[in-house]
């Protein structure tokens, strides 16, 4: 009984680290958004946007991020797209790596993130 419930401990335990590196590196993410300056339009804090037109990044769901990201790589043709020149362009060198890094790093920042109940 001991040897399973050690086995099932162990288990759980590999699933949790697979699932924190699939999830993205906060540290890569800042490197990451540091060298495509995503901050020359959303802020230095991702926070205070150059337009208030431009979202607010910092706090945002992880998986909302990710999947905005592949939209914009994807452009406003495609099914499931976003057609922005800019984001477009921003996104189109970006690695499956890369979004997930960006999406843990602008998720981990503190923001004023509203939800509507």
């Amino acid at each position: 009984m001991k040897t399973i419930f050690a086995s099932m401990i162990i288990l759980a335990s590999c699933a949790l680290s697979v699932n924190a590196h699939a999830a993205g590196k906060v540290d890569a993410g800042k490197a990451a958004a540091d060298k495509f300056n995503c901050a020359s339009c959303h802020g230095k804090d991702y926070n205070t946007p150059i337009d208030p037109s431009y979202p607010k990044l910092a706090g945002q769901h992880r998986d909302y991020l990710e999947q905005a990201l592949v939209a914009y790589q994807r452009g406003g043709d495609g099914a499931n797209g976003r057609g922005n020149a800019i984001m477009g362009a921003q996104a189109k060198p970006l690695s499956r790596q890369d979004i997930q890094n960006i999406a843990a790093y602008l998720h981990s920042l503190p923001g004023n993130l509203v939800l509507r109940k």
